[in-house]
């Protein structure tokens, strides 16, 4: 086949990697950060307890510690990244529970905080559709203008019976709502998915790709489930075990998957990276890099790339 069009290397999918040194012309890596906001799905403002899969960290497992100040988990992190990438610049990416979920003055001040770090370049800003308010998207508008700014919201399904089993407590209409409403303020939005929930087929979750296909998003995180330790989803599962799929079944499901997405979608991550110590369940994720070489592998035997399945972007489905 043609070399992928936003690709230099073997990948035939669009990664994260390759639109930053595109865009800044050099390695750019996110600098994980916790600054020890919560949930309103922890709270009690739309929920209790989090969705079941997530940890006590919030889904910031690799963040920094949130009892440190900001600029020290960032000179902490980075310091540690420094020694595979030597030259970069940063992004910084609040990563750990709502990152929005807080009043305007607090937000300014920890977001500008890390933005006046020599060679950061932008902000990454991990958060839920219900929690994003009007004037914090008109703030983030203000800010998008001088950086380079992403909000990253978790959806994780289209599926409604799916988002109530793990206890997500939003509806798909407010994350479609909330996606117009900041690509109406041009800000750049990432979703992420998971493969693998509980009682999910691949056509369901083929569904929700081809949904996200058709919204204005820059980017996708595609996830497989991983059941950690001392979570609501690992009692459930301990009680009573549903199907987790095998590595190869992944493959195959991402690779259906990045078939069906529009080719200007940057693919920010395609699979999960636990830590190990509190992995319940799939053992074969400890092996992230085989993963990432089987699907590679599986592009190739098909011949096949992201958007290969997309004529005048509609969607092909094969009968």
């Amino acid at each position: 086949m043609k070399n992928f069009i936003y690709s230099n290397t073997n990948k035939r999918y669009h990664t994260l990697d390759y639109f930053y040194k595109n865009k800044f012309g050099s390695k750019v890596f996110k600098v994980s950060l916790n600054a020890g906001f919560t949930c309103p799905n922890i709270d009690g403002t739309v929920g209790f307890k989090g969705c079941t899969y997530c940890s006590n960290l919030g889904s910031g497992d690799y963040a920094g510690n949130k009892n440190d100040d900001l600029l020290e988990q960032f000179e902490y992190i980075k310091k540690m990244l420094h020694r595979k990438w030597p030259e970069s610049k940063y992004i910084g990416y609040f990563q750990a529970h709502t990152n929005t979920y807080a009043p305007l003055d607090v937000l300014k001040e920890k977001y500008e905080k890390i933005l006046a770090i020599d060679n950061v370049v932008g902000l990454s800003i991990a958060t839920r559709c219900d929690a994003i308010s009007d004037e914090c998207i008109d703030y983030l508008h203000n800010l998008s203008k001088t950086t380079y700014l992403t909000v990253e919201l978790g959806l994780q399904t289209i599926h409604e019976k799916t988002s109530e089993l793990i206890n997500r407590c939003h509806t798909l209409e407010c994350f479609h709502d909330m996606v117009l409403k900041l690509r109406e303020k041009n800000i750049n939005v990432v979703v992420h998915i998971i493969n693998g929930l509980p009682y999910e087929t691949k056509e369901m979750m083929l569904d929700t790709i081809k949904y996200l296909n058709n919204l204005d998003i820059q980017g996708v995180k595609i996830h497989m489930l991983h059941i950690l330790k001392n979570t609501k989803m690992a009692h459930d599962f301990e009680k009573k075990p549903f199907k987790i799929l095998s590595r190869e079944e992944y493959v195959d499901i991402v690779c259906d998957q990045l078939e069906l997405l529009r080719p200007e979608i940057v693919i920010n991550r395609i699979t999960g990276d636990p830590n190990t110590n509190d992995l319940v369940e799939p053992n074969w994720l400890i092996k992230k890099f085989c993963v990432l070489n089987e699907i590679d592998k599986e592009l190739k035997r098909r011949d096949s790339y992201q958007g290969i399945k997309l004529k005048n972007n509609i969607i092909i489905i094969e009968k």
